[in-house]
């Protein structure tokens, strides 16, 4: 990752089956990110809450760009939106 990319940002919970996925697709594409963990933290959840708007995990974060959940991620890879905003 260049120093230029932006900052990639996923607040999950490890039991999540959706943050797994979310994180092995980052992973794939060679993407390191940051992981906010609200699972045992409600005032952690609550900013999630605050700053996306939804109450469900995961939640990614690309920049200031509020991707959403993990079939926003996939889809936002599979139409090249990723890339665009990756390259911001």
């Amino acid at each position: 990752m260049s120093e230029s990319t932006p900052e990639i940002v996923v607040y999950l919970t490890q039991t999540c089956p959706f943050c797994t996925m979310a994180k092995r697709l980052l992973d794939g594409r060679g993407l390191s990110y940051d992981e906010i963990d609200v699972g045992a933290d409600r005032s952690l959840w609550k900013v999630l809450q605050e700053k996306s708007g939804r109450n469900t995990v995961p939640q990614v974060f690309i920049g200031e760009h509020h991707v959403g959940g993990f079939d926003d991620l996939q889809a936002a890879d599979d139409s090249g939106e990723l890339d665009r905003l990756l390259a911001q």
